[in-house]
């Protein structure tokens, strides 16, 4: 670029000086001319002169370019020293633009390494602080644990001590004789003495003790299980001073549970046609929530013997089996004495010798199939039961002979559903059937499970029992309503004689049940039968049937009604009630609560009308349950 520049300038002073005038023409002829030429040789240089001049301005022009030039290369490296001091500064630039860059960064860093450091401190303090609490509150809870223990650890077992004390009455208005536990199926019809009085009991012997023992294995959960109250009589029990009635066993079972679902549980425990809120587990029985001790009117139950199987489905369903101890209850009237079902209990065998017992061929078999889709819990249950007695065939004057004496069984049962779930806030309800023949003592109302025909054959009797509950929950208050009903239905046969035989016959004598009778005797005479030192036999005075031991006072032998079978056709019982808890807590439960009943007992038919009978009860109890 310095050259061309140079180049181009000298090419103009050249051109310049080639494009001067020319000399004039010197060929003229006159005078005028000549002076002319004269003149102008002075005044004009010379060729050589101008030449010289011409390149004295060349070189000075060349001086002045190499100047330039010069000048160019000087400037030229002054650029590109300060193109070269500018990569520098830029260099610097980049770098200390990197070293802000990182400065930056770090800067950055440090920041949130301060405020990790500060959040780690923060946390710190608070888990210091949490730590602190928690030590505190783990102090407190073993200082607790010590001091109030929620159940017992003894070799690898945990020990949970239960049940409450209860503080309960029961006024009814036509007397029974009984505790909070309602015998249904007596009340008194109009004639009686009892009809015409009322009764008041105070009672703590609901009171409960119970203990829960678990362990656990690698792959199984073993539990036992007691629970024990005071309803139950010995011979020197009574109501005169000391109350001392005796210890009874209510539930005594064992139970191993495997992971794979399967249960097995052994012992006294309730029947498993009792329904239970929870699959088919045991103390999750779905008992009406009555203050009286028999229910209600109407709920299927049993606490017997029982071997249990159960498999759980996936916690969706659940199969049970159990064989369970059988018994029969005879009813009705007018059967020859031509047949023998069992015998009242040997003392030495450790039973009641004032209470009959059946020679039972076989246990009773129970299956169920409970279901919980999502909402509810639904059961479906079959009851299976062998009736069996030795039949004497009726000879002459139809007195029963030993000749040709058999055993004579027959297979029955029955079958039931239920169905408990929550319709709507607060609110549940529950629906339990149970129908079949022959299972009237699964029952509340207690009826009866056979009848004996007029040749000695058991025939038993078809049975329905129902129960609806409506209960409402909140954290201090329930309330509960319960409608129940039992049937027995009418099993009826003529004898030899013409005479009705069986349970409810049409032909039976009502006629009574309404004209009240005066006190009865206290005792009787009996025959007694030969002896070494009496070999005629003779007589002996003792107490009336169902009394023990010395014979009753006078006072206290109500009389008994006179042409009244008043077989029971059906028993319907309404109850309402509520608990309210006035402490839930750590420290164990108080409560208290009200029930009123009424139960209506119906007749069949017979000679002479339809009698019946009703009961108004009212039931309190202050309960304290353990923790």
């Amino acid at each position: 670029m310095k050259h061309a520049m140079a180049l181009g300038l000298a090419f103009a002073l050249v051109v310049g000086a080639f494009a001067a005038p020319a000399p004039q023409d010197t060929t003229a002829g006159s005078s005028t001319t000549t002076k002319k030429k004269a003149v102008a040789k002075t005044s004009e240089p010379s060729v050589s002169t101008q030449l010289s001049e011409m390149k004295r301005a060349i070189d000075a022009q060349q001086r002045q370019i190499q100047q330039l030039m010069n000048q160019l290369q000087s400037r030229d490296a002054v650029i590109q020293q300060l193109q070269q001091q500018v990569g520098q500064v830029q260099n610097a630039a980049s770098e200390a633009a990197q070293k802000a860059d990182t400065a930056a960064a770090q800067s950055t860093q440090q920041q949130q390494d301060v405020a990790a450091v500060r959040t780690d401190v923060t946390d710190l303090k608070q888990n210091a602080t949490n730590a602190a609490l928690s030590l505190q509150e783990t102090q407190k809870n073993i200082q607790s644990s010590l001091e109030s223990p929620l159940a017992i650890h003894y070799k690898g077992i945990t020990v949970t001590p239960g049940g409450f004390l209860a503080a309960e009455t029961v006024w009814r208005q036509h007397a029974l004789g009984s505790d909070i536990n309602s015998p249904f199926n007596s009340i008194t019809f109009p004639g009686a003495a009892q009809s015409h009085m009322s009764e008041f009991f105070g009672s703590g012997r609901q009171s409960r003790i119970s203990m829960l023992g678990e362990g656990k294995l690698s792959n199984t959960k073993l539990t036992g299980y007691y629970e024990s109250d005071f309803l139950s009589a010995g011979i020197t029990s009574n109501n005169n001073q000391s109350n001392s009635y005796t210890l009874r066993q209510r539930q005594l079972w064992g139970q191993a549970k495997l992971n794979s679902g399967w249960g097995f549980t052994g012992g006294q425990m309730w029947s498993l046609v009792t329904e239970t809120k929870k699959g088919v587990d045991n103390r999750s029985e779905a008992l009406p929530m009555t203050i009286d001790a028999n229910y209600n009117v109407g709920f299927s139950w049993a606490r017997q013997y029982g071997f249990r199987v159960s498999k759980n489905l996936g916690n969706k369903a659940w199969l049970a089996f159990a064989v369970e101890d059988s018994q029969t209850t005879l009813g009705g009237h007018g059967a020859s004495n031509n047949f023998v079902l069992g015998e009242q209990g040997t003392s030495g065998g450790l039973y009641n010798p004032t209470v009959n017992y059946s020679f039972n061929a076989t246990p009773d078999f129970v299956g169920k199939l409970a279901v919980e889709p999502g909402w509810g819990h639904f059961e479906i249950f079959g009851l299976f039961t062998d009736f069996r007695d030795r039949v004497y065939p009726l000879g002459v004057a139809t007195k029963p002979s030993a000749t040709g004496a058999f055993n004579n069984s027959a297979w029955d049962g029955g079958i039931g559903a239920n169905a408990r779930g929550t319709i709507a806030k607060h609110f549940d309800i529950g629906v339990h059937f149970l129908g079949g023949n022959g299972i009237g003592r699964y029952g509340a109302a207690g009826l009866t499970d056979a009848i004996a025909r007029p040749d000695g054959v058991l025939i038993p009797v078809r049975n329905y029992q129902a129960l609806g509950t409506l209960e409402w929950h909140s954290p201090r208050l329930d309330v509960y309503t319960n409608v129940g009903g039992e049937y027995e239905d009418r099993v009826a046969y003529l004898s030899s004689a013409g005479k009705g035989v069986g349970y409810g016959s049409p032909l039976f004598n009502n006629s009574g049940c309404g004209t009240e009778t005066p006190p009865a005797a206290t005792t009787t005479t009996v025959a007694t039968p030969p002896t070494s030192s009496n070999p005629t036999g003779g007589t002996a005075t003792i107490p009336v049937p169902g009394s023990v031991g010395t014979p009753l006072s006078g006072g206290f032998n109500p009389g008994g009604l006179s042409n009244c079978n008043g077989d029971t056709r059906n028993i319907i019982e309404g109850s309402i009630g509520f608990w309210y808890r006035f402490y839930n807590g750590p420290k164990g439960r108080l409560q208290w609560g009200p029930q009123y009943s009424y139960v209506v007992r119906n007749t069949w038919r017979g000679v002479g009308g339809t009698p019946d009978a009703t009961e108004n009860m009212f039931l309190t109890s202050f309960r304290y349950y353990l923790p």
